[in-house]
Parts: structure tokens; sequence; C-alpha cells
């Protein structure tokens, strides 16, 4: 059987094409995958609040504003101690309610009292208007 160099060009032709073809059908299905887990993503939101220990039995939360704080609507305080009895902590808030909720007016705090000796273990989580929540400092004492 004798070849003529016309028959030779159509398999690589061929070839080229489905490899392109291959090539753009998968493309765009890894960018519908990428593209379609992005909207997911929350945004990170930022605000500032700070922890102080003034003495061995009082753990103070203060919320100081920021870039999202027409979002933030309130934080809460969570105290755990590391010693091998955990002592009950109680909170105050100014309000009388006792519990460990700051309110998102700049200068708010919440005040765990307790016996705190050692490191003890500090949360502050924020909860936004749109429903999320955010660990806003998790830190030791």
């Amino acid at each position: 059987m004798k070849l003529d160099k016309n028959d030779t060009a159509v398999s690589p032709v061929i070839g080229v094409v489905l490899m392109v073809a291959i090539t753009v059908i998968l493309a765009a299905l890894i960018a519908a995958f990428v593209f379609g887990m992005v909207g997911q993503i929350n945004k990170t939101k930022i605000v500032a609040v700070g922890i102080q220990q003034p003495d061995s039995t009082h753990i103070t939360a203060m919320y100081q504003g920021g870039q999202d704080s027409q979002s933030f609507e309130y934080g809460t305080l969570t105290v755990k101690n590391d010693a091998a009895n955990d002592p009950a902590v109680t909170y105050d808030n100014g309000d009388g309610t006792n519990n460990p909720v700051f309110n998102n007016v700049v200068g708010s705090t919440v005040t765990a009292t307790g016996t705190f000796a050692g490191k003890n273990h500090v949360i502050v989580v924020g909860h936004f208007t749109d429903g999320s929540d955010q660990v806003l400092i998790d830190t030791y004492v």
C-alpha cells in the first residue's frame, strides 16, 4: 500500500483539534468548580476587643470598634481557668443580668469575676448583623 503525503496530515490535525477541545472543556469545568466555591467564603470582619486583667479576680473585655463596627451586634466573653478545679466565673456587663455579653457601643465592657491563678484562656466571640459569628480574640492572660 502506497501512502500519499496528504493522507498522513489528516491524523495529526484531528489529534490537535481533539486535544484543544479537551483542554477547553477541562478549563471550563475547573473554573466552574473554583468560582462556585468562592461565593461561599465569608468576609472576615474587622473589629477590636481589648483584654485586661487588673488583678487575680477580674478579667475585663472592652469593645473598641473598628472598620466593621456598623455590622457588630454584640460580643460574648468566655474565660476558662486552667487550674485543676475550674472555679465558677460570674460576669458583670453593667446591666444587672450578669451575662457574658457586651453591646456594640464603643467602650462597653464585660468583666469576669473569679479566682484566676496562672494562665486563663480568654475567648471573645462577636456576633454580626448578617448572622455570622467570628472569634475576635483568643488569648491567655
